[in-house]
């Protein structure tokens, strides 16, 4: 596979962690490495495990949504598919002053960091 840059009509959040490109489900990196790191955010609906995340991730999914509204985006891929059923493309959006928006939501608190075999607790 070969990484590149992927030209979305509609760019849309379905969490704080993943993206709709036309209709194709993305998954942020936050600028990581696929595999290694990268970002997470609190799990939506019922695949929350307490209110609070469920809460979390309506926030953190409004400040998605806020940050995909900007205009002059760059969506890159980093050339992996995560290993979900959904095979989602492993993607970094740049915003036209070169942050990264992973990078942002975890700065600002959104986003917690991610690792293999690591899984956040979004409800203590």
């Amino acid at each position: 596979m070969i990484a590149g840059l992927i030209i979305c009509a509609s760019l849309t959040a379905v969490d704080g962690d993943t993206v709709r490109c036309d209709g194709q489900l993305m998954r942020l990196l936050g600028e990581g490495v696929p595999f290694v790191s990268g970002i997470d955010t609190p799990e939506i609906g019922s695949h929350a495990k307490c209110m609070k995340e469920r809460k979390l991730a309506l926030i953190a999914k409004g400040r998605l949504k806020e940050l995909l509204a900007e205009k002059g985006l760059r969506v890159e891929w980093s050339g992996a598919v995560d290993k979900t059923r959904a095979h989602r493309p492993l993607i970094n959006i740049y915003r036209t002053n070169d942050e990264e928006i992973g990078k942002k939501l975890l700065k600002e608190g959104f986003a917690r960091a991610w690792s293999p075999n690591q899984r956040n607790d979004w409800c203590d």
